[in-house]
């Protein structure tokens, strides 16, 4: 059970390195957007550039979560990223939700190991 948090973090490392990377390498052939606004979506954020940096930021949070330093810091840059990804899929797709709910279920284990992380970000000063 203690190895749970762990294997959480790791597996949440593995897929933001690996899909984020994807953007530049092309070694997973990825799937045209289905019609509509998820398809308009994608395009507005793919031709404005903003792609780039939620992407760059998915590869620098995978490979911090993967080295195991500064996850507090990776669990803070990915946590958006993981909530326009379901706000995506539950409102624009409608539909694959797998993926979403997996993001969240690791973030989740991972982020209640840390902690001094979630006592710090619920502190009101």
């Amino acid at each position: 059970m203690k190895h749970i948090p762990t294997i959480a973090r790791l597996l949440l490392g593995l897929i933001f390195t690996v899909f984020g990377a994807n953007m530049w390498l092309h070694f997973i052939p990825i799937p045209p957007p289905p019609e509509g606004p998820a398809k308009d979506f994608m395009f507005a954020i793919y031709g404005t550039g903003f792609l780039t940096v939620v992407k760059v930021l998915e590869v620098t949070a995978g490979l911090l979560l993967l080295s195991g330093r500064f996850t507090n810091l990776a669990l803070v840059l990915i946590g958006p990223v993981i909530v326009n990804i379901g706000m995506y899929h539950f409102f624009l797709v409608k539909g694959g939700y797998e993926m979403p709910v997996v993001l969240g279920v690791l973030s989740l284990i991972t982020l209640l190991s840390r902690k001094g992380l979630v006592a710090s970000l619920l502190v009101a000063k």
